[in-house]
């Protein structure tokens, strides 16, 4: 196990504003390192297990980049999230028209949203994974379509922000708020705990 560090420094594999804020929260400085990997799922690949490989091969990949070019070595934290309905993997909506069939999917049921988590260090990649139950308010057309216009669902996993305007249409949820939002927190505490960096 690595020694524990009070340079905090981590790179983040991710150009998500909602990582980074939440990264921000428990104190953790960064330097956001994007890793564009193929995140096609894999033939009855299960949405969790596709999150969690999708997390290691981000954290892998911009390692391994860090080390060809002899940068500063320091833990790199990757994360994926996808929503999930009857087994179903709800990435990113690919139009305004995905997006409404993706909401309207979810409208007046429970679905889950998983998020891995990944830390690469020399010592190798640790991973974890938080899954939260997600109950969505009944949803008539109109408001689905009000919903997408305002342009929100594009870059959103199931095509919503739970932090957004889309609180509005979520009844309840059972799990992790920060793991909704895309990274969180305790599991990514454990996981830098693990690599050295004390997180308070």
């Amino acid at each position: 196990m690595l020694k524990e560090t009070h340079q905090k420094m981590v790179y983040l594999a991710s150009r998500s504003p909602r990582r980074a804020e939440l990264l921000q929260q428990i104190g953790i400085p960064f330097i956001v390192l994007p890793s564009d990997i193929d995140e096609t799922p894999l033939w009855s690949e299960m949405s969790d297990q596709y999150v969690v490989r999708l997390a290691a091969e981000k954290a892998q990949t911009c390692f391994a980049k860090l080390q060809i070019d002899k940068a500063d070595l320091h833990p790199v934290l990757a994360a994926d999230t996808t929503v999930s309905v009857d087994g179903r993997i709800l990435g990113k909506p690919q139009d305004d028209e995905d997006a409404f069939q993706m909401l309207a999917s979810m409208s007046g049921r429970w679905h889950e949203v998983h998020t891995g988590i990944a830390v690469a260090t020399e010592d190798g990649v640790k991973t974890a994974l938080s899954t939260t139950r997600v109950e969505m308010a009944q949803l008539s057309d109109e408001k689905i379509r009000a919903y997408v216009a305002t342009g929100e669902p594009r870059d959103k996993a199931g095509a919503y922000g739970i932090q957004g305007i889309a609180s509005t249409m979520i009844k309840r949820i059972e799990g992790s708020y920060s793991g909704v939002m895309g990274l969180p927190i305790y599991e990514t505490s454990m996981l830098l705990t693990q690599a050295g960096i004390v997180v308070l």
